[in-house]
């Protein structure tokens, strides 16, 4: 399944991208904070954050880093990172809030990392990981610069329901659904679903040996 690169599915990309950007690198700003390190400690794990998942996408499948091509994205990185750490400063901020933002990033950088892997003709199921892997790594990266496990790993459902968001914005293509449709529908469905994991603590089986 190959999607053509049209100038409009361009256009949709770029948006899901910087909207995904901006809400990642503030998820790592929010997640630092609480870490308490200086400005320059949280903008380098804010671009991480921000920029990390995108940039590995890219090298695996052999194409140009996104924000090295086009510089903007790194400058809305940076951009997010100061004012929400401005923000944080003046306001009275809940722990667990930066879950609202990672979850929106995960939800848009999953689209995002979906549809760029179809554009380079890469197979569905590569593509719907590489979504996954896309709206993941960065808060891989955020938690392991901020000293703690990463979220991915032991909270409730995260990378199934990026996972199957990918996977439905892939069905939704498939019977020829309008793209920019298909990615709000799917975007929030990651969205939402992440959220109300959160909210119910609901979470895959643990692993464990049997004593």
């Amino acid at each position: 399944m190959i999607i053509n690169p049209t100038p409009a599915l361009l256009d949709v990309l770029y948006w899901i991208t910087l909207f995904a950007v901006i809400v990642s690198s503030a998820s790592g700003v929010l997640k630092a904070g609480f870490k308490q390190y200086d400005l320059f400690g949280v903008i380098i794990i804010a671009v991480a954050t921000g920029l990390g998942g995108g940039s590995l996408r890219d090298m695996l499948l052999d194409r140009e880093v996104f924000w090295i091509r086009d510089q903007g994205f790194f400058i809305a990185s940076l951009a997010s990172a100061i004012i929400i750490f401005i923000i944080a400063r003046l306001k009275v901020i809940s722990p667990k809030f930066f879950l609202v933002p990672d979850a929106a990033g995960l939800a848009t950088f999953g689209i995002a990392g979906t549809l760029v892997s179809l554009m380079v003709g890469a197979p569905w199921l590569v593509a719907s990981f590489m979504g996954v892997m896309t709206g993941t790594m960065g808060g891989i990266f955020r938690d392991i610069l901020s000293n703690e496990p990463p979220v991915v790993f032991q909270s409730t459902l995260y990378a199934t329901v990026s996972w199957t968001g990918s996977l439905l914005f892939i069905f939704l293509l498939y019977i020829e659904w309008d793209a920019t449709l298909s990615a709000i529908i799917s975007g929030f469905s990651i969205f939402i679903s992440r959220l109300l994991a959160i909210r119910y603590n609901i979470s895959l089986p643990r692993f464990r040996f049997r004593t």
